[in-house]
């Protein structure tokens, strides 16, 4: 049998439909931690989580990681000190890996994973969460800003969204003009805008490692 194609950055970002998505990551989910977050000095994930951290005192309830992809945000926030969280992602490949995540005493770290395509309606309740978090969703590929009303639909009033945009993508498709709108018409606060790198410093082998990404940090009314 012959090897597989390694999958590289560039697939990723030249999908551009859902079904692209689920396509690429069915051959990629078993690896991607290894050849990618791990081999590429991968820290986008880290610094969205350590910016809802932040706010931890004021979120009690629990958090959506929209995109949870393996799960590595989970991993993440688990160790933050946030115990309640849910995921979502249109990969079942991607959320059976997800699924292998657990606490340090043998417990799931999701309460929950929902399969879901975030260009149609997500089936669950409006106001469900009191945090929504997002890390390397919102890259170059099909989810463009009008995604966002479906996170601010699925905060409860006063959750607080923590959501990492790539400037790049941020940029080109519109994201400032929308979240503008949606700030001046009291859908959400005026945001923070806080740019990280995605990668880093120390990875200089990739004609990505300088790329970043900007946090929107705000509060849904």
């Amino acid at each position: 049998m012959s090897e597989k194609p390694k999958i590289e950055l560039e697939d990723a970002f030249s999908s551009k439909t859902p079904q692209d998505n689920i396509r690429l990551y069915e051959d990629w989910a078993e690896t991607y931690e290894s050849d990618f977050v791990a081999a590429k000095g991968y820290v986008y994930h880290e610094r969205v989580v350590e910016q809802m951290r932040d706010h931890m005192a004021s979120i009690h309830g629990a958090i959506l990681d929209v995109g949870c992809g393996t799960g590595i945000v989970g991993i993440a926030l688990q160790q933050a000190g946030f115990d309640t969280i849910d995921g979502v992602d249109i990969s079942p490949a991607m959320l059976a890996e997800s699924r292998k995540k657990t606490t340090p005493d043998g417990q799931p770290v999701y309460r929950k994973l929902i399969e879901a395509d975030l260009t149609s309606q997500v089936d669950l309740p409006d106001g469900s969460y009191a945090g929504i978090i997002s890390s390397g969703t919102f890259t170059h590929g099909h989810l463009g800003p009008e995604t966002l009303d479906q996170l601010w639909r699925l905060a409860e009033p006063g959750a607080r969204c923590v959501v990492g945009i790539n400037s790049r993508h941020y940029d080109l498709m519109g994201f400032g003009e929308k979240i503008a709108i949606d700030a001046s018409s009291g859908v959400i606060s005026t945001p923070e805008l806080i740019e990280v790198a995605i990668y880093d410093s120390d990875d200089d082998q990739s004609a990505h490692s300088s790329d970043t990404a900007l946090i929107v940090d705000c509060t849904v009314f």
